[in-house]
C-alpha cells in the first residue's frame, strides 16, 4: 500500500576504539562479539527513554562471515546482550560498506514505515579472520572481474595510480601525513571520547584492561619516512602501508528510529536520513566508485557538492580519496573533507568502517551548528561504491 515516506533519525552512534589486527592488537583476546555487546548497552544507557524492546531488527554488516562472526552475528550479540529472545537481528555483507549498507537498509525500512526503531552498525576483527579467509572463487570470477588485481585492493590502488598518473605517490603520501595531523589534533582536543565506548578485555600478561584508545594513528608520519617505505603490492609501486588504511578490529553502531517517536519519547536526535545510493563499476579500480554514489545520492537529495558541509570519506586508499574528491570537484585539503583524520589514521576494519563514518559526522553535526548537510562515502571491493547524505539536526 503506497504510502507518505516516514522521516529517519539518527539518535546516537557509537563505536569501539579501533585496535591493529594480529597478535600485538589491543583485541586479540577479544572475540567479536565481545566488540559488539558493549555498544548496544551503551546505546540504551545514553538514551534512557529508548528500552531494548523497542528494537524491531539488528541489521550488523559483517564482510568475513564465519567462525565467530558467522552465525547470524546480528541476531546472537543482542541475546548475549541481555535482550532476551525477542530482538531480530541478521548480518549484512557488502564488503567493505556492509556495515554503511546496513544504515542504509535500517533507514529504508523505517523510512516505508515497517518499522520504528532499529539498530544498525558493524564488525571486523581483521586479527582473528583476514581478509579473503576461507573464500572460494569461483574458477571464472577473475575473467569476470577483468584480471587477478581486482582481488587484491592494494593492487586495485597501484591501478588507479597507473590509469591517473597524475595521482603521485608524493601526493599520496602529502594526503596521509595531512590525516595523522588531523587524527592528532582531534585526538588531542577529545573528539573521540563522546563516541568511543570502553571495552574489557584481556592483555597478552592475562591482566583485565579496559580499551577507550584507538591504537593505529601515527602522529610521528612524515614524508621523509613514507618515502622510506616499500611498495607491497608491485615492485617500485606507489601504494605503502603509510598511504593506506590498515588491518584493524573494531565495531561501531547506530540507533536510527522515525522522527516523531524519537521527538515524542523525548529523545535528541542528531541527524535525519537524507538520502542514500549504490554504484559499481570496474573492480580493477573499485576505489573510484563513490563517485558515481555520490552523484546519484546528490540528485535524489537535490543538492550539489557545494550544499555539502562535511564530508567524511572511508581512505581505503590515499590515491583512491584523492580521485574521488577531484572528479567531485572538491580540492584534497578542503577543511571540509575528514575534518578529523580518516582511515589512513584510525584504520578500516572493514564493516565497522561506514558506521564508524556515522559516529564522525553526528559528533561533528553537534558541535557546529552550522553545518546543515554531511556526505559519508566509501568504496567496496570488487568495484562498489556506497553513500549517504545526512542532515544535522542536533541543535533542534
Amino acid at each position: 500500500m503506497a504510502g507518505k515516506l516516514s522521516e529517519v533519525v539518527a539518535v546516537d552512534a557509537v563505536r569501539t576504539a579501533f585496535g591493529r589486527a594480529g597478535e600485538k592488537g589491543i583485541f586479540w583476546n577479544t572475540r567479536a562479539e565481545d566488540l559488539c555487546i558493549p555498544l548496544l548497552h551503551a546505546l540504551m544507557e545514553r538514551n534512557p527513554p529508548a528500552k531494548p524492546e523497542m528494537v524491531e531488527d539488528i541489521l550488523w554488516g559483517v564482510t568475513n562471515q564465519m567462525k565467530e562472526q558467522g552465525g547470524t552475528i546480528g541476531r546472537m550479540i543482542s541475546m548475549l546482550a541481555g535482550w532476551g529472545w525477542n530482538v531480530p537481528g541478521c548480518s549484512i555483507d557488502r564488503m567493505c560498506a556492509s556495515g554503511l549498507t546496513a544504515l542504509g537498509f535500517a533507514c529504508s525500512n523505517i523510512a516505508s514505515g515497517m518499522v520504528d526503531c532499529l539498530v544498525a552498525g558493524g564488525v571486523e576483527h581483521m586479527g582473528h579472520l583476514p581478509m579473503g579467509f576461507m573464500r572460494d572463487p569461483h574458477p571464472r570470477a577473475e575473467e569476470a572481474m577483468g584480471d587477478a588485481s581486482a582481488f587484491n585492493m592494494g593492487q586495485t590502488a597501484e591501478n588507479i595510480h597507473d590509469r591517473w598518473p597524475e595521482f603521485t605517490k608524493e601526493m599520496a603520501d602529502a594526503y596521509a601525513v595531512e590525516c595523522q595531523a588531523k587524527a592528532h589534533k582531534a585526538i588531542e582536543a577529545g573528539k573521540m571520547k563522546s563516541m568511543i565506548i570502553p571495552v574489557e578485555t584481556v592483555d597478552a600478561e592475562g591482566n583485565k584492561v579496559v580499551i577507550d584508545q584507538d591504537q593505529a594513528p601515527r602522529p610521528s608520519t612524515t614524508m621523509e619516512g613514507l618515502a622510506s617505505l616499500k611498495t607491497p603490492f608491485r615492485e617500485n609501486g606507489r601504494v605503502t602501508p603509510g598511504n593506506a588504511s590498515g588491518l584493524n578490529d573494531g565495531a561501531s553502531a547506530v540507533l536510527l528510529m522515525e522522527a516523531d517517536k524519537a521527538w515524542d519519547m523525548g529523545l535528541h536526535p542528531v541527524m535525519r536520513y537524507v538520502s542514500s545510493a549504490v554504484a559499481a563499476l570496474d573492480p580493477r579500480v573499485m576505489g573510484i566508485a563513490p563517485v558515481p554514489a555520490t552523484q546519484k545520492a546528490l540528485k535524489k537529495a537535490g543538492l550539489t557538492m557545494d550544499d555539502i558541509d562535511i564530508i567524511e570519506i572511508n581512505e581505503a586508499f590515499a590515491v583512491q580519496a584523492l580521485y574521488c574528491l577531484n572528479r567531485l570537484g572538491v580540492e584534497w585539503n578542503d577543511p571540509r573533507v575528514n575534518p578529523w583524520g580518516g582511515a589512513l589514521a584510525f584504520g578500516h576494519p572493514l564493516a565497522a568502517s561506514g558506521p564508524r563514518l556515522a559516529a564522525f559526522m553526528a559528533a561533528q553535526f553537534r558541535e557546529n551548528p552550522k553545518a546543515r548537510y554531511g556526505l559519508c562515502t566509501m568504496c567496496v571491493g570488487r568495484g562498489q561504491g556506497y553513500s549517504i547524505i545526512w542532515e544535522n539536526i542536533a541543535q533542534k
